[in-house]
């Protein structure tokens, strides 16, 4: 038992990530009809977020101490991170320590910033195109920004560390389990949670699901579906920016971080039903812990790998529109 609630604990914060990418590309796709294959560099751009406020609070400043010499007798470096200097030491090396959720408050407005101008600047050309088209241009975007970020960053993993009251394990019953990995389960739940709720019990919300299904009438109704549909897609950055961002403590951010996950996701998509946000998160966790449990099959080597894609495949032949797609989604 304690080995199969490991696996189930192992697939749930595995399956959180794939979930908030998930719901991102389902909001993106049932609002717009865009099918967004940057969406996994957005996932990338979050987790170098935290690189990128991780370092600027972490950077150092150099003084002298003519009072300590080294051996060679010059005065010895005192190196200050900036944090501690302008903001003291207490608050400095808190900082410091909880750079990771700490930068959530920056990834916010960046990344819903980046989702207005991919929106602004590109997506909307392509909304009465074929999906093909769609597909070509996203990805190359998601290239490009995967290019630049290795340009700056280089194509090393960058190690990041989680908060130090969370870098141990937590005992469950008679189960010791890395800490962050629960914390972020919970805190994709909790993200689900928020849109979800935003989406099902606010004025705003109920007009986007209202577009989603007819956006003609309700564009004739006098309303600018289009702009609201533009601040989905921020959101669904949003989503993704802080999905990526808290995983770096878990798998050490690259360039092509973003790349890795973002076939995996769109799998979950279909899995669980373009268009439908409930599917994609059911199929996200479900997924994540069958590759979890696949993982320990060790007479088939790289079953965790395929696990995924037979399970899709299955799923698609029996029910084509996926667990809780809408009927004539990605159905023949």
């Amino acid at each position: 038992m304690d080995a199969i609630l490991t696996q189930i604990l192992n697939g749930l914060d595995k399956g959180g990530a794939y979930a908030l990418i998930a719901l991102g590309l389902t909001l993106i796709f049932g609002t717009l009809g865009v099918v967004n294959f940057a969406h996994g560099a957005l996932f990338m751009l979050g987790a170098f977020v935290a690189v990128a406020v991780h370092g600027l609070v972490s950077y150092e400043f150099v003084t002298l101490d003519p009072n300590n010499l080294s051996p060679w007798g010059t005065p010895m470096e005192i190196r200050t991170p900036y944090a501690v200097r302008w903001f003291g030491e207490d608050m400095g090396l808190w900082m410091i320590d909880w750079a990771v959720p700490f930068s959530i408050l920056i990834a916010i407005p960046v990344m819903m910033l980046v989702g207005f101008a991919m929106e602004r600047g590109l997506i909307r050309h392509f909304y009465n195109r074929p999906h093909a088209d769609q597909i070509l241009v996203t990805f190359g975007l998601a290239i490009v920004l995967q290019e630049i970020i290795k340009a700056i960053y280089g194509a090393n993993p960058i190690p990041m560390e989680a908060p130090t009251a969370y870098r141990g394990v937590f005992e469950l019953g008679s189960i010791s389990y890395p800490a962050w990995r629960i914390i972020y389960f919970f805190f994709s739940l909790a993200v689900i949670a928020a849109v979800m709720a935003f989406l099902q019990f606010t004025t705003f919300g109920m007009v986007v699901r209202a577009g989603m299904a007819d956006r003609e009438t309700v564009s004739l109704l006098g309303i600018n579906i289009e702009r609201r549909f533009t601040i989905v897609f921020a959101i669904a950055a949003v989503v993704a920016g802080v999905a990526g961002l808290m995983y770096t403590p878990i798998l050490k951010p690259d360039y092509h971080l973003g790349m890795d996950f973002l076939v995996l996701s769109f799998v979950v998509v279909v899995v669980g039903g373009m268009g439908s946000l409930p599917g994609a998160v059911a199929a996200g966790f479900l997924l994540g812990i069958m590759q979890s449990f696949a993982a320990t099959i060790t007479f088939v080597k790289g079953l965790d790998q395929i696990i995924i894609y037979l399970i899709a495949v299955i799923i698609l032949l029996a029910r084509p529109r996926g667990l809780m797609g809408r009927k004539g989604v990605m159905e023949v």
